[in-house]
């Protein structure tokens, strides 16, 4: 029974170590790559900037669109009619009328033009409007790259991350293996029971099995970057080994982020030029009352002359210029309402702006606060590093020396393996923190 369980568990590792290797033969396509340099692939390749690009230019050319309004309007057209002939009823609707001849064929060429002089600043408020509307769409584009940053700052660092835990575990793995062999020699020599050696065997192949869960996660990882910043999935990025720069962040004070937010960020940023719109809006919407005044010129030529009397049967040119002005009278009590809407929304947009503004500060201390408390978590973790490894020295010594049982030893073991883990994750956080910090003062 003790020969057949020892082949099991050994197939069951022989399987474990077979998936833990490359799934093809050919080394993967690689790259070594620095976390600017992600930012700069990202900036060029990824989809979303790519249409945030798009939909500035397309904003920008809305504003060219609004200063053309300033030139002046200028229109040909022609006319080709048939006219019946002139019905005169001398005798009243219910008596046949006398036919009088005309000129069947009727032509007219002619062009004309106009050029705003004063609408009530509405074509100045639409340019400003657009311009604004363009810095909106910049705004959210800047906020959309940092968004973007971020998240592939942290597909970056999980790979770095998952890429140490296998560094850690294949250690591990290794220590545990001559451990292994050790135990097998007490067995040998009659010191410790068989137990312990399918303990440890069992121990080394779960091991086994989190090396491939680690790996798994690096291919997952990988990809999404690839995704990210326009690479082929088979792309396999190498991080470079100074990718965690904990130690050079600037440490500066709450006070100096929050500053750095209300002049930076872009959430408060886009709230300010949404509250200016309204303001516009509220601007354009009052100014529907005031006069209207352009200049205008038209010139036709026409055949026959039948405008004015006496008609002739010939071909004539006229042509007049003058100065066009009105007065929209019913928007007096039209607009009324239209106006409280308008400020209605411009109140509404105003408390959101405030709102974003207590929001924008939240984050900041909020990042701020995870950020310290990330760097006081690495410091523990270093330190429980130094303690794990003293414990299970100690514990090491003693079962060997047959002091203490084998599940000490193995519990001795994952506290150290868990240490080393979680002060991969401290760095690895403390540096996505900083990063988030960066990302709520728009500085990311």
């Amino acid at each position: 029974m003790s020969s057949i369980s020892n082949k099991w568990l050994a197939g069951v590792l022989l399987i474990a170590l077979f998936n833990c290797k490359p799934a093809t033969g050919q080394p993967p396509e690689h790259d070594t790559l620095t976390l600017s340099e992600v930012w700069k692939k990202a900036a060029i390749y990824n989809k979303m900037l790519q249409m945030e690009y798009l939909r500035v230019q397309g904003m920008q050319e809305k504003v060219k669109t609004a200063k053309d309004e300033r030139l002046p309007e200028i229109k040909a057209d022609g006319v080709y009619a048939r006219v019946s002939n002139l019905a005169i009823y001398e005798d009243g609707l219910l008596k046949a009328p006398s036919q009088f001849p005309v000129v069947h064929g009727y032509y007219k060429v002619g062009a004309d033009a106009y050029l705003n002089v004063y609408n009530g600043g509405k074509t100045s408020r639409e340019i400003i409007t657009r311009q604004t509307e363009s810095d909106l769409a910049k705004e959210q584009q800047n906020l959309s790259a940092s968004e973007i940053r971020y998240k592939a700052a942290s597909y970056y660092l999980d790979i770095y991350r998952y890429r140490t835990y296998e560094k850690v575990m294949l250690q591990d793995i290794s220590e545990r293996e001559k451990e292994l062999e050790e135990i097998r020699e007490l067995f040998k020599n009659g010191v410790v029971l068989k137990s312990d050696i399918l303990r440890a065997e069992l121990k080394l192949s779960k091991q086994r099995m989190t090396l491939l869960e680690i790996r798994n996660g690096i291919k997952i990882a990988n990809q999404r970057l690839n995704i990210m910043i326009g690479q082929p999935d088979s792309t396999y990025n190498f991080i470079a080994s100074d990718s965690l720069a904990l130690s050079s962040i600037r440490e500066r004070t709450y006070e100096n982020y929050l500053a750095d937010a209300y002049e930076h960020a872009f959430a408060f940023k886009i709230s300010e030029k949404e509250t200016t719109l309204s303001e516009l809006k509220l601007k354009d919407v009052k100014s529907a009352v005031l006069p209207k005044v352009g200049l205008y010129a038209e010139y036709a030529y026409a055949y026959p002359q039948i405008l004015f009397y006496p008609y002739a049967i010939s071909l004539y040119g006229l042509g007049q210029v003058g100065v066009k002005a009105g007065v929209p009278i019913s928007a007096f009590y039209q607009n009324r309402h239209r106006k409280q809407e308008a400020t209605i929304n411009l109140q509404r947009q105003e408390i959101e702006h405030a709102d974003t503004k207590d929001k924008v500060r939240q984050d900041v201390n909020e990042a701020y606060i995870r950020y310290t408390e990330a760097l006081t978590r690495i410091q523990v973790a270093n330190d429980n590093i130094i303690q794990a490894k003293e414990n299970f020295r100690i514990v090491n010594n003693t079962y060997f020396n047959q002091l203490s049982l084998l599940t000490d030893l193995l519990d001795a073991e994952t506290q150290l393996l868990q240490s080393r883990f979680d002060l991969t994750t401290a760095q690895v956080t403390a540096q996505l923190l900083y990063y988030q910090l960066l990302k709520a003062t728009g500085n990311l």
